[in-house]
């Protein structure tokens, strides 16, 4: 976890001269004003989109807890939905359209996919069923496997090889 981590302020910096690459190339293309005005209009509609996707994501959380269902699916769903609108409202157009593109039904659902296996992976066997519930496990019909048969001890006396018996040793 922690050699992963070093990588962060790499990555911040990485990010910002991205999003400043493409505000210049955005100001050349449409305008300054234009790239000021998209640049703020997608905060702001992320800034809407946050409270709506909180309460959302609260509601859900609160109907699966009083049904007595697992509680995973509404929180990993919730937190996606939290992440988009908040990379949305954060100010910069990269930023927005991957916040947008979070918000967007189909690659919602990969990315809550993605998260589920991440926590998964992270978590005990028995956290991630009281998360999530039972797993489901595909079994496929297929001819029958043979199974391995265990090796039959090798002893060796005076130099010769001996299989399938224990030989006492000589004196």
């Amino acid at each position: 976890m922690r050699r992963g981590l070093r990588f962060v302020p790499l990555a911040l910096l990485l990010a910002v001269v991205l999003e400043l690459a493409v505000f210049v190339g955005v100001g050349r293309a449409l305008g300054f004003g234009a790239a000021v005005l998209l640049v703020f209009a997608a905060s702001l509609l992320g800034l809407v989109l946050l409270r709506r996707e909180g309460m959302r994501a609260w509601r859900g959380f609160r109907s699966a807890a009083a049904a007595g269902q697992p509680p995973g699916g509404q929180v990993t769903d919730g937190l996606v939905g939290l992440a988009g609108a908040l990379l949305l409202a954060a100010p910069g157009l990269v930023s927005g359209l991957i916040g947008l593109l979070l918000l967007v039904p189909p690659v919602r659902r990969l990315a809550r996919a993605g998260v589920r296996r991440a926590t998964e992976r992270r978590v005990s066997s028995m956290v991630a069923g009281d998360l999530f519930g039972p797993r489901t496990v595909r079994v496929r019909q297929g001819a029958p496997q043979p199974t391995p048969q265990p090796e039959q001890p090798v002893v060796v006396d005076g130099g010769r090889a001996i299989e399938g018996e224990i030989v006492e040793p000589r004196h």
